[in-house]
């Protein structure tokens, strides 16, 4: 905003002139407000409507000092009209055009608009130029406000409700499994997802914002889900397989591991193909969406739309992998373990 360039008419009455003539500082200032500001003489009424009638000096009479100096009159008890100029001294000077406060402390604010840059880099590459060039006098001092201040407090809030959103899917999926090993490997199917929706944040130069982090949030929820249906079409192959051959009277070999878990994989790719073409075709229409807050809701659905896309290969892939890796290692420490022989009776 502009902070200098306002003329001000400063008018210093002189008290010596003032009781030379028996006049008060309140008779000068009564004369200047209505020559000057004008003075509420009477109302006019048209219709249902009324009109205050202000008088005061015209334009070519008000608009020097030295012709207020001249013109404006001021009357004394006895009658006589002394000039403005013999009783007070008057000035054009510079100041302020608008005195602000903020936490009872005197303010001024220089306004910034980025388009083609990050908010917070802009911000942090702007407090080092401000350190560097300019030294503030004593009193003075700088606070960056606006959208950084709003993005810094959403970030901070984000900083607690992002672990405690993920500590809440864990503490979900435990209860679900009963099992830490099933549960970490879920967890692991949020990462992947997330990695399509940064591709996509890229692609359409976004920022990071408060709304971005709603949509990432909302992902890892999603990418939970079908990481655990997944898991779940993992099981049960392997206890189908695992019950058959318990029946053959033969343990399950990595062989038959490896062929549970590609006809559960298998299976998995129908309804997690059917997920996300639901949840894609939901959120398509409001990326493309142009009306009143729109810049919101895009974003949001920015990150779930690219997660989709690469949880959709990701998901199938890894968490069968890491499944395999997990059981693998589950036989062999069974198969390593000591059996425990029936003692010979006497």
């Amino acid at each position: 905003e502009r902070l200098t360039g306002g003329y001000y008419l400063d008018i210093q009455p002189d008290a010596r002139q003032l009781a030379r003539y028996g006049l008060t500082v309140g008779d000068v200032q009564g004369v200047i407000s209505a020559a000057l500001g004008g003075e509420l003489v009477t109302t006019t009424i048209e219709g249902r409507e009324r009109f205050g009638v202000i008088v005061r000096y015209p334009r070519e009479l008000r608009d020097d000092p030295q012709t207020i100096a001249s013109e404006v009159l001021v009357a004394t008890a006895d009658g006589a009209q002394i000039p403005l100029g013999e009783l007070a001294t008057l000035s054009i000077n510079r100041g302020a055009t608008e005195i602000r406060t903020e936490n009872a402390l005197l303010s001024a604010y220089v306004y910034v608009d980025t388009r083609n840059s990050d908010l917070g880099e802009y911000v942090r590459l702007a407090q080092a130029a401000v350190a560097e060039a300019v030294e503030f006098p004593p009193g003075y001092y700088a606070t960056w406000s606006g959208q950084y201040e709003y993005m810094q407090r959403a970030a901070a809030k984000m900083k607690i409700v992002v672990p405690v959103t993920l500590m809440l899917i864990f503490l979900l999926l435990y209860l679900n499994f009963r099992r830490v090993t099933e549960s970490l490997i879920v967890m692991l199917s949020v990462p992947f997802a997330l990695v399509g929706g940064i591709w996509l944040m890229w692609a359409l130069d976004y920022n990071m914002s408060v709304a971005v982090a709603v949509g990432f949030i909302a992902l890892a929820g999603v990418a939970a889900e079908t990481g655990v249906i997944m898991l779940i079409y993992l099981d049960q192959a392997l206890e189908a397989m695992a019950k058959t051959r318990q029946a053959q009277g033969r343990p399950v070999s990595l062989e038959d591991l490896q062929e549970a878990i590609v006809t559960g994989a298998v299976d998995r790719v129908r309804p997690k193909m059917m997920t996300v073409v639901a949840i894609t075709a939901g959120l398509l229409p409001i990326m493309w969406s142009t009306g009143a807050g729109s810049e919101v809701t895009r974003r949001i659905a920015a990150p779930m739309v690219g997660g989709m896309a690469s949880s959709t290969v990701l998901t199938l892939v890894v968490i069968p992998v890491i499944y395999a890796l997990v059981k693998q290692y589950q036989l062999a420490r069974k198969a390593s373990a000591p059996t425990a022989l029936p003692a010979e009776l006497p």
